[in-house]
């Protein structure tokens, strides 16, 4: 079957990642122990994972005209992913901090979004047809909820998948969740958006059925090392992490999933099985450094899937 185009409104940051044993306290300096600069941004994280995976992809997006602006245009170039920049030189390029624990490879994360804060319902209307186009759209919550909004309603009237990334968590109206063919939270966020506990696979099964009686199509909620759950009107199912080597940093690992999923979905695969391509995807992107550059071609990709799928 032929694999529909995928369509992700999001931002792109530059991330700044320094690794130390621990966060500072405030009005403490510490030594870190590493320092990395490289391409970010929950929206092109997640178009560069879907591009590597040798999907048909578009970003939406604004930058600032600046040195980060051209990190972004040759990271989408490498990956394959065709970009449609609003420019808005008044403003500047997002950037991120992350810091990242040396023992555990867990992170903490401050994102300024910069021009991709001004993306309006305006930018999603002078890109409808292209919106309107896709087999599967997809975006987060890192630029304005509004435009997120303006885009979801603009792809459910075409009859597009809709994949909402609801990260950072932030207070929705039941309209977004109702436009929402799946939703795709991580456990903080789950909690975030349902004011309930999320720390058992029971727990998260419960909040999953909440967000549906708020209107989303289906949930699925990642839940780190735990994996996946995939709940619907009519299954409910845990897709366990594929563990493919020693965990080296979990940073990308949301978007890593996200991508997978929505090519999954692209490629017509069935819910559980765009999931469990999603676990494949993200497992391999933990066991390397970085967000966009962890994330793996579809040849690693399919080797992983189809490893666990005939086991």
């Amino acid at each position: 079957m032929m694999a529909k185009p995928i369509v992700i409104l999001g931002i792109f940051v530059a991330d700044t990642a320094y690794r130390a044993a621990r966060a500072p306290r405030m009005g403490e300096t510490i030594l870190g122990t590493g320092f990395k600069l490289g391409p970010g941004g929950k929206g092109s994280n997640q178009a560069v994972a879907a591009a590597r995976l040798e999907a048909d992809v578009s970003f939406i997006t604004r930058l600032g005209k600046d040195t980060f602006a051209e990190m972004a245009m040759r990271t989408w170039a490498e990956a394959g992913v065709n970009p449609h920049v609003i420019e808005t030189p008044e403003s500047y390029t997002g950037a991120a901090y992350i810091f990242v624990e040396e023992t555990t490879g867990n992170n903490a994360i401050i994102v300024s979004p910069g021009a991709a804060s001004l993306i309006s319902p305006a930018d999603i209307d002078a890109h409808a047809d292209l919106i309107r186009s896709a087999g599967v759209f997809v975006t987060q919550l890192e630029q304005p909820v509004e435009a997120a909004l303006q885009a979801l309603r603009t792809a459910r009237a075409a009859g597009v998948v809709t994949v909402l990334n609801p990260a950072p968590a932030a207070p929705l109206a039941d309209e977004i969740f109702g436009l929402c063919d799946y939703v795709t939270p991580n456990e903080t966020e789950t909690e975030e958006l349902t004011g309930m506990k999320v720390e058992t696979v029971d727990q998260a099964r419960a909040a999953a059925a909440r967000l549906m009686e708020r209107g989303a199509g289906a949930a699925v909620i990642t839940l780190g090392d735990k994996g996946a759950l995939l709940h619907t009107k009519t299954q409910s199912e845990l897709v366990p992490v594929y563990r493919v080597g020693p965990v080296v940093e979990t940073t990308g690992a949301g978007d890593a999933f996200n991508g997978g999923f929505a090519v999954g979905l692209a490629r017509g695969f069935t819910p559980l099985e765009a999931v469990r391509f999603g676990c494949a995807v993200a497992g391999i992107s933990v066991t390397r450094p970085g967000t966009a550059p962890s994330m793996p071609s579809l040849a690693e990709a399919n080797v992983i899937f189809a490893g666990r799928s005939s086991g």
